[in-house]
């Protein structure tokens, strides 16, 4: 934290990565921007980096972001955008067109971590946080009070507990009022299908039936975080009516 006198001018974070860089954020009051806050605690987190990558997230994509970072060597790495819709217009039964071996079941905890945690590493292996989840990161999820697994959602090709295979999933989530709204808000969490069950078109069947679920909450806006290049995925979501809501950027610098 750093303060002018007794007020809080802003605090920067950090938390260690999978790759060991470091992941921060850096946040300055309005009424304090442009006094040198930012660059003092910049400064403090380049002294804690040392010769590790540091990635710090801009939440917004403003100018003042790149006049602070860019001339520390800072390079845009990853562009995420949230985008939104209203529930009111998701068919709440919706009836999807699936192959005849396929079936779309909630997820049974205790039984199907382990189908899906390959297919999640599968599915997200370009990406480096998504892609590495262990069976601790799902255990910690399922205590979480918003867990339910009625709105977890698995496709899968055969029967489950005799030689089926899991193709992909939708993980929905709800988010507590003042938790990205001031009303409870639905999410669309993990959205994954595996690579060798691609042209099936469960990517659409699935988003369809985990907004119908989320609509069946009583929810009226659902959100979701897509990173800007995975180009299919945005293309996806905008043609099941969401839209760009805000955009956080990933600033990254690497020591030569």
């Amino acid at each position: 934290m750093i303060r002018d006198g007794t007020d809080l001018a802003g605090y920067a974070r950090f938390d260690i990565g999978v790759d060991g860089a470091l992941e921060a954020e850096l946040v300055v009051h309005p009424s304090f921007r442009r006094r040198g806050f930012g660059t003092a605690l910049l400064g403090r987190l380049l002294e804690l980096a040392g010769s590790r990558p540091l990635d710090i997230w801009a939440h917004g994509d403003l100018p003042g972001s790149a006049e602070l970072l860019a001339p520390h060597g800072f390079e845009r790495a990853r562009v995420l955008l949230q985008m939104r819709r209203d529930l009111a217009g998701v068919d709440p039964d919706p009836r999807p067109s699936l192959p005849d071996d396929v079936r779309v079941l909630p997820f049974r905890p205790g039984r199907d971590e382990t189908a899906w945690l390959r297919v999640n590493a599968r599915a997200f292996a370009a990406h480096r946080e998504q892609g590495s989840w262990t069976a601790e990161d799902i255990l910690v999820r399922e205590a979480e009070p918003w867990f339910d697994p009625a709105g977890f959602l698995l496709a899968w090709r055969g029967d489950p507990d005799d030689g089926g295979d899991l193709l992909g999933s939708h993980w929905t989530k709800v988010h507590p009022p003042g938790d990205g709204a001031d009303e409870p808000i639905g999410e669309v969490y993990v959205l994954g299908v595996d690579p060798d069950a691609q042209g099936l078109r469960l990517g659409r069947a699935l988003t369809d039936l985990g907004l119908a679920h989320l609509r069946g909450r009583e929810l009226k806006q659902v959100l979701l975080y897509v990173d800007e290049d995975n180009t299919a995925a945005v293309r996806l979501y905008e043609g099941r009516g969401f839209a760009r809501f805000s955009v956080d950027v990933s600033w990254r610098r690497t020591p030569r």
